[in-house]
């Protein structure tokens, strides 16, 4: 958020929300604080389990592929295993998508 000074930006934790994924209270913990309904957020992540908890809160979902986050044996999260409302492949293409 430094990189873009005016845009609003808030990073939530375990610490905030006093859960962790999957806990549904970690993700309507972030909505509460943003006084936002949960059908007024997205979670975006690349990893299948924690954009269905989100979905299953309510949450807007957004699916971005990292596949080699866990270096290039990765075998899990290579795609998207679920629909979820944004599968993109990267974040210019989510940001296509969201702008379309």
């Amino acid at each position: 958020m430094a990189k873009h000074p005016g845009c609003p930006g808030m990073c939530f934790g375990s610490r905030s929300c006093r859960s962790y994924k999957p806990c549904p209270e970690a993700y309507l913990g972030s909505a509460k604080k943003l006084d936002l309904a949960p059908d007024q957020c997205m979670l975006v992540a690349a990893h299948n389990s924690d954009l269905q908890a989100a979905s299953s809160c309510g949450f807007k979902t957004a699916f971005v592929a990292r596949p080699t986050e866990y270096g290039p044996d990765q075998t899990t999260d290579l795609c998207a295993d679920h629909e979820f409302d944004v599968v993109a492949s990267d974040f210019v293409d989510l940001a296509r998508q969201l702008q379309a």
